[in-house]
């Protein structure tokens, strides 16, 4: 039986973006079917951060992954909301210890889509790509030398109108994203075989302060094990290596038969050089994704290693 309440049982802290909006309202639902609660139960509390309101520079310039995670978590540690909703390849690799990563969702497609052409080899010579991602700039960089990378920032609507209008050529979206927003017929998926994805694309994760956990249990009821594993393991490669906002990196996790296996790229800014390596664990996911970041950085070509700390 569904059971309401008059005051909400959690207070769910997110973006207010359609995309965040989005996914705080399937993390809702999750919660209310796996609880027996109404809607009512949780309450959605938008908060605008500093990735929302500054749209003309790259993230990397301006603070990194934390613009999209500050202010939630303020607001979660001083107790205004009991979670908060993110999208995993937004959230910056080290976190405070008051706050813990207490559930994913099970994770949706994890490649890029291109818009403004069926493939990247049918791109027009010296086409002008949007991406504010070094990641994406790096590969279509190594894969087509002569597109033009220019920034682009913002939401969904706004990425697809500047390449309606003819502003820039194409640009690359999540097809995780473009999929909950109902618009699953945009764009050309990229096989990940061409361009593996980002650390941690196509999850959403929850949130709780880590002294809270009667939250934490309620939260990790729908959390996807699966999910969770892999994109952990992703996001160890990224601390081990000590990559930043500036260094493209690219890796993605799978299980199969409970065995881990992670491939990862890493690049230099143009593309032009890069390493790739790949690891299997059967338990221990840490220390495999350790071997495997020292690996890269072993053999990663000077300007490459360059941009990673590792």
């Amino acid at each position: 039986m569904t059971q309401t309440t008059s005051a909400p049982l959690l207070r769910l802290g997110t973006r207010g973006s359609p995309l965040a909006l989005t996914q705080a309202r399937m993390v809702r639902a999750a919660l209310c079917t796996a609880h027996g609660w109404g809607d009512d139960a949780i309450a959605i509390v938008i908060i605008k951060t500093t990735g929302d309101k500054v749209q003309d520079r790259a993230l990397a310039e301006i603070g990194g992954k934390a613009l999209w995670t500050k202010e939630l978590d303020r607001a979660i540690l001083a107790k205004e909301i009991d979670i908060a909703v993110h999208s995993m390849k937004d959230v910056e690799t080290i976190r405070p210890a008051a706050i813990t990563i207490s559930a994913m969702l099970p994770r949706a497609d994890v490649r890029d889509r291109l818009i403004g052409a069926d493939s990247i080899d049918t791109l027009p010579h010296g086409a002008t790509i949007g991406t504010s991602s070094p990641r994406r700039a790096a590969q279509l960089q190594r894969l087509r030398p002569d597109l033009a990378i220019t920034l682009l920032r913002g939401n969904v609507d706004t990425r697809l109108a500047k390449v309606a209008s003819g502003d820039i050529d194409a640009t690359l979206l999540a097809a995780a994203g473009l999929d909950r927003l109902g618009r699953g017929d945009v764009g050309a998926a990229v096989p990940i075989d061409v361009m593996l994805p980002a650390p941690a694309q196509g999850a959403v994760g929850i949130e709780a302060r880590t002294d809270d956990r009667a939250t934490r249990d309620l939260v990790g009821a729908i959390s996807d094990a699966a999910t969770f594993r892999c994109v952990m393991a992703e996001r160890a490669l990224l601390a081990a290596i000590e990559g930043d906002c500036h260094s493209p990196i690219a890796a993605l996790a799978t299980l199969d038969g409970g065995i881990l296996s992670i491939r990862a790229e890493l690049f230099s800014e143009n593309g032009a050089d890069h390493v790739v390596g790949h690891a299997r664990s059967d338990g221990n996911d840490v220390m495999t994704v350790k071997a495997l970041a020292d690996d890269l950085i072993a053999r990663a070509p000077e300007p490459v290693r360059a941009l990673f700390h590792a």
